[in-house]
């Protein structure tokens, strides 16, 4: 997965927002990608409305007639297994007259009832009945026309369901690409399967979403920003190490950091924290998944701990323990996030409550690490209105070019650089492309090719 990019030869990328220069190994980010309503709208359309989009989980919804209420994308939805066992994705408004039709955030029930009119729909999107039906021409044209109408895309990888408001585009697996496998390994830790318990972490950050990206694509800051946690693993016996620890562009925005000296693993890699009867547990479930999946694709699975970003919306934290976690841009300074925990079907009560115990310690909202980086990104977003309107050279633009070196020898980007990074925002580019905004006074001299 190595990234190999001469010197001296300009990306082409879509808009003025993002400076890379390889004469003098610099890649910069104009801060009114951050700020602007202006390029939050360009995302909104651009990305948000023709990407595949991560809504949830299979296993959230296991019974016929389960449903979750979700808003993704800006758009409210009904998200829910119908009584043939079918998922189904549909827009929450009533085709009547636009009212929100589901306002509980999740539940089992055969009918959805507007509450304004009444009128009741069947989980499959067929209308069940309307108060005063003798007022209404009741052909199959009429019926059809008020069934709930659907997201035009729905698919399901490894359980992951992803939508996508764009009625054409490419197939989800085609815009997962190598990503896609390194969601499959998520999925290989246990024989019985993979589920998401129930319950919701759900938070806002007063910052731009793309800030999370870059929080959670950059190793550089672990050290210095989570040196609590850093210090209560090597009180516990474990060395922290930046060692071996790798950053990979997966292609279309997605990216990947393998991190080896981050800390153990449940089920997987014990440390001491975990206690001495999590150790024999772990023995054990290594010795099934090398028997059950062979012993190159055990190891490649068990061996090291990996944070994936699939665009533009899904994290995973395969790390102590396993989080899902997607957010939702509310507007240019506001993040929306939820997470859910991805554990193993049939593993020991001890080891569930081990892995509960650990996961909210560290990526929990109220953890050793998440605090740090909500903080460190709503700092960014408090900071960068110092420079706003500032348009002397390079003033009003954040640095990324950590690491640039790196590439131009050929050599595989450490998660400590910020190679990671720059594969999104040269995604992000393109996908955006030009873009219009009263955040940026004047013209500008710098390209989004080479400056």
């Amino acid at each position: 997965m190595t990234q190999t990019v001469a010197p001296h030869t300009p990306e082409v990328i879509g808009n003025d927002l993002v400076a890379e220069d390889w004469e003098r190994l610099t890649f910069r980010v104009h801060r009114s990608a951050y700020r602007s309503e202006d390029v939050f709208r360009a995302e909104r359309e651009r990305i948000w409305m023709t990407s595949w989009l991560y809504l949830g989980h299979e296993t959230e919804i296991p019974r016929p007639n389960d449903f979750k209420s979700r808003v993704v994308g800006g758009k409210p939805l009904i998200f829910v297994r119908d009584a043939q066992g079918q998922i189904r994705v549909w827009l929450n408004a009533c085709p009547h007259r636009g009212t929100i039709l589901c306002r509980e955030p999740e539940g089992n029930n055969k009918h959805i009832q507007c509450f304004y009119h009444a009128w009741t729909f069947r989980t499959d999107g067929e209308i069940a009945a309307i108060p005063g039906e003798d007022a209404y021409d009741f052909s199959p044209g009429f019926r059809e026309s008020v069934k709930l109408r659907a997201v035009p895309r729905v698919d399901t990888h490894e359980g992951f369901v992803f939508i996508s408001f764009a009625p054409e585009g490419p197939s989800l697996l085609e815009h997962l690409g190598k990503a896609a496998d390194i969601m499959t390994m998520a999925t290989l830790q246990a024989p019985e399967g993979m589920t998401v318990l129930p319950g919701v972490q759900r938070y806002s950050v007063k910052g731009n979403w793309k800030l999370s990206v870059e929080n959670a694509m950059d190793g550089y800051h672990f050290a210095p920003t989570h040196n609590t946690f850093v210090g209560y693993l090597r009180e516990t016996g474990y060395a922290v190490t930046d060692d071996d620890q790798y950053a990979y562009d997966l292609g279309d925005g997605h990216g990947m950091l393998r991190l080896t000296g981050h800390g153990g693993r449940i089920g997987m890699i014990w440390e001491p924290r975990f206690g001495e009867a999590e150790k024999e547990h772990t023995e054990q479930v290594r010795a099934e998944m090398i028997a059950r999946l062979g012993e190159e694709r055990a190891l490649q699975a068990a061996d090291a701990s990996r944070i994936l970003y699939v665009f533009p919306n899904l994290m995973l934290f395969d790390l102590e323990a396993l989080s899902i976690r997607q957010f939702e841009p509310v507007s240019a300074g506001v993040t929306d996030v939820r997470a859910w925990q991805y554990v193993p079907n049939g593993e020991p009560e001890e080891t569930r409550q081990i892995r509960l115990r650990t996961m909210a310690s560290f990526i929990g909202p109220g953890g050793l690490a998440t605090p740090d980086d909500m903080e460190a990104y709503e700092a960014v977003q408090r900071g960068i209105e110092a420079t706003k309107g500032d348009d002397r050279g390079f003033n009003d633009w954040s640095d990324m070019s950590r690491g640039m070196i790196s590439e131009v020898r050929g050599e595989q980007g450490r998660s400590i650089d910020e190679g990671a990074m720059r594969s999104f925002w040269r995604a992000w580019s393109r996908a955006v492309g030009p873009v219009e905004s009263d955040d940026r006074p004047g013209s500008t001299s710098t390209t989004g090719a080479n400056r």
